[in-house]
């Protein structure tokens, strides 16, 4: 744990009370702090008082006297309307902060040149931080990884000298993080998401420029005209910007050439890294994901040598493209968090020739976007709720199956896998649905998947059933 000192002897009233939120409590109050904790589900409260905390109604608090409102990031700052605990604290003029915000504080009362990697963007975060805390870890170093990626960031060992941290950061994460000041801060990309929370597009963008507008190092995916235009507005400020792309040739910064990471500088260039023998970072996404954490770790003092190390035993993360067993020229892939079509994308874009299973709760739209890569397809193994509208759309394009069952997918598309003989296939779950007709969530799904990929005989798994 990391006590919060920086409030010892402040009335901070707290909002929230699931895990990062519980977490919090308890850091402060370990921080001399006088917390009143509260929140909507009586569960947690009960659960909070259990654990100690002191829990009370904030409608009935005397905010005269309180110093800070904490809140979850899961509960509404500005849209669609404030949360009626931020009207109060506002009204009352106290500050409204969330759990990365303590973080940045304490890193800064107690070790403020402890290197601490922030990484945000619509997309590719998690496995971007992931990585980042794998070529770190495998080097040697001290390293904490947490935020958004699910642990939360006050459950972390405290900062101090040589301590590396490396945080995921969501949009309502920075947007209660107004100090916000990693040595090296990310920003992947962006597209429109979570604009209920935001009210706008410009909005969105311009509370994840606030990562990267605190950082002494600002590591920005130049793909889309948003950051483009944020990495060039920073470094106006006097800013370090490092670009980087995985589509477009940089005179400065780090780009994907195909699957061979390219440093720029000035123009004249050296490769960093080949991808292609990666299994894990396989696709333009992963290139991107790549670039980002190499900028990151040169920008902290990390060597090319052990950067290159760490991309090449980069494991994956669970349910994410996630390689899972091998037969012959087939390769089982776990990407059952590919929950709908532009999440899938990155999987059907990354392997030459697939048998493919999708299905489940449906999102609007269905597949109808992935029509550009049908003809990778070798045929479709379609489960759930989803079946049949999956089915209308493939039409005569795509071979397919209704399977029903992921068990039986699974069956039926290692068999046909193993007797195509063009060469390397992949039998990939990505199901482009939600899970909650047979699954309780991505990962109940992604380790069912597992399971009866190492049930198939003469599988060699390459992860821990």
């Amino acid at each position: 744990m990391i006590p919060v000192t920086t409030f010892k002897g402040k009335t901070v009233a707290l909002f929230g009370l699931g895990g990062s939120g519980l977490a919090t409590a308890m850091a402060l109050a370990a921080g001399g702090a006088d917390v009143v904790a509260w929140d909507d589900n009586p569960a947690s409260v009960e659960n909070a008082a259990t654990a100690g905390i002191r829990t009370g109604d904030l409608r009935t608090l005397d905010w005269a006297r309180v110093d800070a409102l904490v809140l979850s990031p899961g509960v509404p700052l500005t849209h669609p309307k404030p949360h009626w605990s931020a009207d109060l604290a506002r009204a009352a003029g106290a500050e409204i902060v969330g759990d990365i915000e303590l973080f940045a504080r304490e890193r800064r009362a107690h070790a403020p040149d402890c290197p601490f990697i922030a990484i945000t963007g619509t997309n590719g975060k998690s496995t971007t931080t992931a990585l980042i805390a794998h070529i770190l870890k495998s080097s040697g170093r001290d390293t904490q990884l947490g935020g958004n990626i699910g642990t939360a960031v006050l459950t972390l060992d405290p900062p101090k000298a040589g301590r590396f941290f490396v945080v995921e950061c969501s949009s309502y994460q920075i947007d209660l993080a107004p100090t916000l000041d990693p040595s090296a801060g990310i920003l992947l990309n962006l597209t429109p998401d979570h604009l209920d929370r935001h009210g706008s597009m410009q909005h969105y963008a311009e509370v994840k420029e606030r990562l990267v507008a605190g950082s002494r190092t600002a590591v920005v995916g130049v793909d889309d005209s948003h950051c483009a235009m944020i990495a060039d507005r920073i470094e106006r400020t006097g800013t370090k910007v490092v670009r980087i792309s995985r589509r477009n040739v940089l005179a400065d910064g780090i780009y994907a050439d195909g699957a061979r990471l390219i440093a720029a500088q000035g123009g004249a260039t050296r490769e960093i890294a080949d991808l292609s023998a990666i299994q894990t970072l396989r696709g333009s996404h992963n290139a991107q994901n790549a670039a980002a954490a190499t900028a990151a770790c040169l920008a902290v003092g990390v060597s090319e040598d052990e950067i290159r190390a760490g991309l090449t035993t980069f494991p994956g993360l669970k349910h994410r493209m996630q390689p899972v067993g091998r037969k012959g020229d087939v390769l089982f892939v776990n990407d059952s968090k590919a929950t709908n079509a532009d999440a899938a994308a990155p999987a059907l874009s990354s392997f030459e020739r697939i048998y493919w299973i999708a299905g489940g709760v449906p999102k609007e739209g269905g597949i109808t976007t992935l029509g550009g890569f049908f003809p990778r397809i070798a045929k479709a193994y379609l489960i759930g709720e989803a079946a049949p509208a999956f089915a209308a759309t493939l039409g005569d394009r795509v071979p397919f199956e209704i399977a029903g069952t992921l068990e039986r997918a699974v069956a039926d598309a290692a068999a046909d896998a193993g007797q195509d003989a063009g060469g390397p296939v992949a039998v990939l779950l990505s199901p482009a649905c939600a899970s909650f007709d047979q699954y309780k969530n991505f990962e109940v799904r992604g380790d069912a998947f597992v399971k009866h990929v190492a049930a198939l005989p003469g599988v060699s798994m390459l992860v821990e059933v």
